[in-house]
């Protein structure tokens, strides 16, 4: 694995920093009930990365029923995130694994600047639940974005907000949408999950601790 001497580590939050698959899963299970569609594991994995909105669109592929109004959709999206923060309640710091919590110092103390590019709006809320509120030099996430992954805006406002241009960042995903968005945005990336056998990403990684091995100043 070849190794480079990136600047900054723009991290995508769930799937690489902790794990809410299972909490977004109950959330969106109860808005298909409500709506008498079927919800399956193939469906919620379909939404990683990608917006609120964006989701429910995936969502209401398998919906038969008289069609929703905008105003309709918005209170959906609105009731499953709802849904979702109270499930986010039983998260704790006990969620950030050992070795995410000790990458992440390493690198850190290696000089690097560290900063989350994630679409959701309950960022914060999370970085509180698992004890890294403060931690990051940066949060970019979807309070300061217009445009969802794989549109680069994320990613290309956290490399501003850590003063860095995007050649001297790696971002860090384990979402199709998020390799494409740091391929649209002039990014390297590292992928974990399914986004590690992806064709556009930079660097497959089998853990999280295979960063440490990318890094040039070590």
């Amino acid at each position: 694995m070849c190794r480079k001497n990136y600047q900054g580590i723009i991290f995508d939050l769930d799937g690489v920093i902790c794990h809410t698959d299972r909490y977004h899963f109950l959330a969106w299970k109860q808005i298909a009930d409500q709506l008498g569609i079927n919800f399956d594991d193939r469906i919620n994995d379909r939404m990683r990365g990608v917006s609120r909105m964006d989701s429910l669109e995936i969502l209401l592929e398998e919906y038969h029923g008289e069609p929703l109004t905008a105003a309709q959709k918005v209170a959906l999206a609105e009731k499953k995130n709802q849904l979702y923060v109270g499930l986010l309640q039983n998260m704790g710091e006990a969620d950030l694994s050992e070795e995410v919590r000790k990458t992440m110092d390493t690198l850190r103390s290696r000089g690097r600047k560290l900063a989350i590019g994630s679409s959701s709006k309950n960022t914060k809320l999370i970085l509180k639940r698992l004890g890294l509120t403060g931690y990051f030099d940066a949060v970019s996430d979807g309070t300061n974005i217009t445009r969802s992954k794989p549109d680069p805006e994320v990613f290309l406002c956290a490399a501003q907000y850590l003063g860095l241009c995007p050649g001297k960042c790696l971002v860090v995903e384990d979402a199709k949408a998020g390799i494409l968005a740091a391929k649209a945005g002039g990014f390297d990336s590292a992928g974990l999950g399914e986004a590690a056998a992806f064709a556009f990403v930079t660097y497959p990684l089998q853990s999280f601790s295979d960063l440490l091995k990318l890094d040039g100043n070590r």
